[in-house]
């Protein structure tokens, strides 16, 4: 297998290689961006860490470590059965002022196919539950957001399947949310699956509305990420900043992802 014109083994090795100056430079990189909305994408793996434990607790932790005014969750309901959600949300809300978008959905999932949708100041102006097409039940949510009396944004947050195939239909679906590539601001936050580069990647094909993106992170697994598996998105050019994991000794080891936070200048 390879992959951009390297083996694999000689692509995780340098990605091993970088991970110390990244480290070394994200602190300054944030004092000297750290400016405007903090968003996050975080796989919580059905607050299941790489120790195996079921800890919703340390998961919320985490989120706390991360203080967002915007997160995307993914994998936040049981996957089979009522879908029963996973976290404390009421206590998140009074521990951090997150609160979820609002949905419709049956049973006592949290959200649509395990995205949840939380922020903490602004007005919901629209929502939609997308079903996105493949062999695995996956989804996305479409929030319309008032965001502290700013320019109202649109948020999609998604997670798509681990098959090549079923990525390329979800990422058209993705884009056939939006008309142009000029209407209003739009974050893309999820998990999207694809590491791959070149014609075989899903990213081409999100590339002709949200165009050229910051330098991917690697986030997966978390405790050595080595593939970009997470991204933060989106239709307008230098409109996020600062793009980085939050890898900490706790967010290591609650999820087999690491968080992915930004900064959004509205």
């Amino acid at each position: 297998m390879r992959m951009s014109g390297r083996s694999l083994p000689a692509s995780m090795l340098l990605t091993i290689r970088d991970r110390r100056m990244r480290k070394a430079n994200a602190a300054a990189h944030k004092a000297t961006a750290a400016t405007g909305t903090l968003v996050a994408s975080y796989n919580v793996h059905k607050c299941i860490g790489v120790d195996r434990k079921f800890d919703p607790e340390r998961t919320s932790r985490v989120i706390r470590e991360i203080d967002p005014d915007v997160i995307a969750l993914q994998e936040a309901d049981n996957r089979f059965g009522d879908r029963d959600g996973l976290l404390d949300l009421p206590r998140l809300e009074r521990e951090t002022g997150l609160v979820p978008v609002p949905i419709s959905a049956t049973g006592k999932g949290h959200g649509w196919h395990g995205n949840v949708l939380l922020f903490k100041k602004g007005v919901v102006r629209d929502v939609h539950q997308i079903r996105l097409p493949g062999l695995e039940p996956r989804g996305a949510v479409v929030a319309e957001i008032e965001l502290n009396g700013s320019e109202t944004l649109r948020i999609i947050a998604a997670h798509l399947g681990l098959l090549r195939h079923s990525r390329s239909q979800q990422a058209r679906v993705v884009l056939d949310l939006m008309s142009s590539p000029d209407e209003k601001p739009t974050l893309l936050l999820g998990d999207l699956n694809e590491w791959r580069l070149g014609n075989r990647s899903a990213l081409n094909t999100l590339h002709a509305t949200f165009g050229p993106q910051p330098p991917a992170v690697p986030t997966f697994p978390s405790n050595l990420p080595l593939l970009a598996l997470d991204r933060i998105m989106t239709n307008r050019h230098g409109m996020i900043a600062a793009v980085e994991a939050h890898d900490t000794p706790l967010s290591r080891v609650a999820s087999d992802h690491l968080p992915l936070t930004a900064f959004v200048r509205l």
